[in-house]
């Protein structure tokens, strides 16, 4: 079947209109999908980089500091407000650079955590260190509540000593 050249242009521009607008979507949908990839990306890397030795002053480490080297099992010292706490504890983990779970625990509070005032705390966790070389250790306030306007954190990246085979 050939088609007459006044049936090829009508046909010409029913479609060419049809395949700019599609491209203009998967361009703008390609668009918006790297930007929010982008977005990820550095949300993950302030999280990491926002990491001073205090989170909205209300708890401040002494060890380990950041980029520090670390080895299991692995103290975590410092001084948290009461607020921070729950029952005199906080949950604290450490994270591989891919986010997986390498040790959790508890640091416990070394007085009387019902106060305004800085409170000492301690923790120790156990962990294999990863093959990646580096991570991120997590002091979270502990928010019983649920409440995620209650919820803090302070992010302390560190590296692993190097993983040996035996």
């Amino acid at each position: 079947m050939i088609l007459s050249p006044r049936k090829t242009t009508w046909l010409w521009w029913l479609i060419a209109p049809v395949m700019l607008v599609v491209g203009l979507l998967l361009v703008f949908l390609l668009g918006v999908l790297y930007e929010q990839q982008q977005q990820k990306a550095v949300s993950k890397n302030t999280a990491l980089e926002a990491t001073s030795k205090t989170a909205n002053n209300l708890i401040v480490v002494t060890s380990p500091v950041k980029d520090a080297v670390v080895a299991s099992p692995l103290v975590i010292t410092g001084s948290a407000r009461g607020p921070w706490y729950f029952e005199a504890s906080f949950p604290v983990r450490l994270l591989g650079s891919d986010g997986s779970v390498l040790g959790s625990g508890v640091a416990q509070a070394e007085g009387d955590w019902m106060t305004e005032n800085f409170v000492p705390f301690t923790a120790i966790l156990t962990f294999i260190p990863p093959q990646t070389g580096t991570g991120v250790l997590v002091l979270q306030k502990d928010n019983p509540s649920g409440i995620p306007g209650h919820d803090d954190a302070l992010y302390i990246p560190v590296r692993f000593t190097p993983f040996s085979q035996k």
